[in-house]
């Protein structure tokens, strides 16, 4: 396992820009606004070929245990039991604030290592940064600027150089872990229904909406192997989407939704299948990606089996091109019903990866010719000879024929239908290319 680091300080600092610089990948959402960062961010980094996972937290602030900021603090802290290493934060250009004081002591008290770095210090702010920055008792500051890149490479040296050793047999990576997105509307309960998978209180929870800003990776095993998880910020109509910083939450959402395999599109089933959840759903289909729909708060619906047939009924109306979406209902506060959904997620991933063979295929493509031939287009027949699978993920399909790129769409849903109900493919995007040959004596006089 890699050595890791817990990057800390107080709201504004420059932990997320130091974050992504150390990372090499812009990965942490970064703005001008204090707080950005509310749960805690993980990614591997390579320091002076160590490999090296970094933690990026919530900015530190004194507040009550039930506020946001409180919450925020708690799991900051949290990170902060598991690291090998602290990288406490200071802004330069500010000077040393009680908070920083505060705060430095914590993590004096707390016994970790720590390594103190003088953000924003380019320039003059630099030498005054460093006599200042001695008052806190953490050692020798190193001075950086994260925004510039000016002392990052000193920086990872003097990471590696505190860091434990490294062990002599690393483990095995294994298999590649399966991409899973929860994704929803604002307070459809993402956040706790990835708290209930983990068994642990990693995200921030509550009942304010948009607690969630950056798309948070983590990692569980099950049965099959290791799942990579990654809870989304809500995601609203486009035009309620008015703060600079939500329109970037947002675009992380739907980055992370077009990595995944799998998606949970989480619904709050007391409130019913909204348009944005519809929307969201056709965003999923476009993006070719396995669906499962997760109806959150099961238990607080009053009449079951009319919400439950409110919404199979517009899934059928509405998502007629995700036929057979597999749909879970459940509680992530009381767990009820939570153990159903990895099995769901396995199994539609399996459905996703399908690739079937060329002679099954064709035989059926014979059998649905027969039951109902190509209708004419422009007076004239299509003559459509043969299929083949392209690719999975999703599964995806090439039909030949003479003019086949004419071929009307209801007969392509025809054969879209026939394909998912005899092999099986419940749920998924079903591709459909047309190749229409090439008459080889069409421009000759």
């Amino acid at each position: 396992m890699p050595a890791v680091v817990a990057i800390a300080g107080r709201p504004n600092v420059g932990k997320s820009t130091l974050f992504n610089r150390l990372v090499g990948r812009r990965l942490a959402i970064v703005a001008d606004t204090p707080g950005v960062t509310r749960d805690r961010r993980e990614a591997e980094a390579l320091l002076r070929g160590r490999r090296v996972m970094m933690i990026d937290t919530a900015g530190l602030e004194e507040a009550p245990p039930s506020s946001i900021a409180g919450r925020m603090r708690a799991s900051a802290e949290a990170a902060f039991v598991d690291a090998d290493l602290v990288l406490f934060v200071i802004d330069a250009r500010e000077g040393l604030t009680p908070t920083d004081r505060a705060f430095a002591n914590f993590l004096r008290r707390s016994g970790r290592m720590v390594l103190l770095v003088a953000n924003k210090a380019e320039g003059r702010a630099a030498g005054h940064a460093a006599l200042e920055a001695y008052e806190l008792g953490l050692g020798d500051p190193v001075l950086v600027s994260a925004e510039h890149g000016e002392g990052v490479s000193d920086l990872m040296s003097e990471i590696v150089e505190r860091l434990p050793p490294e062990s002599e047999t690393e483990e095995p990576d294994g298999d590649r872990p399966l991409k899973l997105a929860i994704v929803g509307r604002p307070n459809a309960g993402k956040s706790t229904l990835l708290n209930r998978l983990l068994g642990a209180e990693r995200m921030i929870t509550g009942p304010e909406p948009g607690l969630t800003r950056d798309a948070i990776a983590v990692r569980i095993h099950d049965a099959q192997g290791e799942i990579e998880l990654i809870d989304t910020a809500g995601l609203r109509r486009r035009a309620k989407v008015e703060e600079g910083l939500e329109k970037i939450s947002t675009s992380s959402s739907i980055e992370a939704l077009k990595m995944a395999e799998v998606v949970v599109l989480t619904v709050d089933a007391t409130l019913g299948l909204h348009d944005q959840d519809l929307h969201i759903a056709r965003l999923i289909e476009r993006e070719g990606r396995a669906c499962v729909l997760a109806l959150n708060k099961w238990d607080a619906v009053g009449d079951r089996d009319a919400t439950r047939r409110a919404i199979t009924d517009r899934l059928e109306t509405s998502m007629a091109q995700m036929k057979g979406l597999p749909v879970l209902t459940f509680s992530a506060l009381t767990g009820a019903g939570i153990d159903k959904l990895l099995p769901m997620v396995r199994a539609a991933s399996v459905v996703w990866n399908t690739r079937l063979p060329t002679a099954a295929l064709n035989r059926w493509f014979e059998q649905m010719l027969e039951r109902h031939p190509p209708p004419l287009v422009q007076g004239r027949r299509l003559k459509l000879r043969y299929m083949t699978q392209a690719k999975a993920r999703p599964p995806t399909f090439i039909l030949f024929g003479t003019r086949a790129e004419l071929l009307p769409e209801d007969y392509q849903r025809y054969l879209v239908n026939g394909l998912r109900e005899t092999f099986k493919l419940p749920g998924v995007p079903i591709r459909l290319q047309m190749r229409g040959t090439v008459n080889p004596y069409a421009d000759r006089d």
